[in-house]
């Protein structure tokens, strides 16, 4: 079975931005083309960011072509669980964390210091 992958809001910023390193670009791009899954928390804060002004349009279209995972019940719970259990664990980074351990993803980050101390979240780094 093939690993699936919740991609986090800063590497679709960087890879519209062009900052994934050569080394990564492959294996990011190979992602987006087999499984591009994000959570609704990474459209808000990619479509909500705005120091790429000129690549809103291409933001949008890009985002449109992803799964989006919506917040449910589940997510929710173990949002609540996770802030409550991991300390200074901003709220976008623990939906996003608690959707991929929901639907058993490895979360693709470039922020791997923001979820390292998630019990039983794989991460894999973006950079």
């Amino acid at each position: 079975m093939e690993q699936r992958y919740l991609i986090d809001s800063n590497v679709l910023i960087d890879y519209l931005a062009e900052r994934i390193p050569l080394t990564k670009l492959h294996f990011v791009e190979r992602i987006f083309e087999r499984q591009f899954i994000i959570s609704v928390v990474a459209k808000i804060e990619v479509l909500g960011f705005d120091d790429l002004p000129h690549k809103i349009a291409a933001m949008e279209d890009f985002v449109a072509l992803a799964q989006v995972i919506p917040l449910d019940e589940r997510i929710i719970q173990r949002t609540i669980m996770l802030r409550r259990c991991v300390k200074k664990l901003k709220i976008g980074d623990a939906i996003i964390a608690a959707t991929a351990l929901e639907y058993n993803f490895v979360l693709l980050t470039r922020n791997v210091d923001d979820f390292k101390q998630i019990l039983n979240l794989r991460i894999e780094n973006s950079h």
